[in-house]
């Protein structure tokens, strides 16, 4: 029996990964990956069978680690301050990292009409949308539809990553004078949020 090398595996997902998430090209040919991993693009077919199977793979991965990314901040017992004000700076700094990554995980979610509402994910939100709901009741943020509130967060959040290109272009900015503006913002949402 052969033993398959998991370094090589892991390099052209990662590779793959850096195509797609952190430059944009959503449409990478698994040639273009090769190219990318220094590989042979058979040894690409050898571990995933096929772009749509590597395409998916990492789209899976993509989603999970947002989704467990998104669960550590949103489930720890620090108060709900302190909760909004991290989940900002870890999903900021993500998605600084990883640009294209929502917009990836969105399309695919589209393309492959896979919304994952499954009843842990649900209950998971619903236990947030209370914690929102008593924050509001307190008066500690602007009373309105939680699930508002969360749109909004999340709409301050990623609405500047998706636009980032057309940003980029209309403020005159390079990469790294745009990251240095998306640094400034986490402080403005928060501000936003807890005038």
């Amino acid at each position: 029996m052969t033993s398959r090398d998991t370094g090589t595996e892991q390099l052209i997902k990662d590779t793959a990964k850096q195509l797609f998430f952190a430059e944009g090209k959503l449409h990478a040919t698994t040639q273009e990956i090769a190219d990318a991993a220094r590989v042979n693009r058979t040894l690409v077919n050898y571990y995933f069978r096929s772009r749509d199977a590597l395409f998916d793979q990492v789209f899976n991965e993509a989603q999970e680690a947002l989704v467990s990314m998104i669960d550590e901040v949103m489930e720890s017992d620090m108060p709900f301050r302190q909760k909004i004000e991290n989940l900002i700076s870890v999903f900021l700094k993500e998605a600084m990292r990883y640009p294209y990554r929502e917009i990836f995980v969105i399309t695919e979610m589209n393309r492959n009409d896979v919304i994952n509402a499954k009843k842990a994910r649900a209950e998971k939100v619903n236990t947030f949308l209370e914690e929102v709901q008593r924050e509001m009741d307190k008066g500690n943020i602007k009373r309105m539809n939680p699930r508002h509130f969360t749109m909004n967060l999340f709409s301050l959040m990623a609405y500047p990553l998706v636009t980032a290109p057309l940003n980029k272009i209309l403020f005159g900015m390079n990469d790294e004078e745009y990251n240095a503006l998306l640094e400034e913002r986490k402080q403005l949402i928060f501000e936003i949020i807890f005038p």
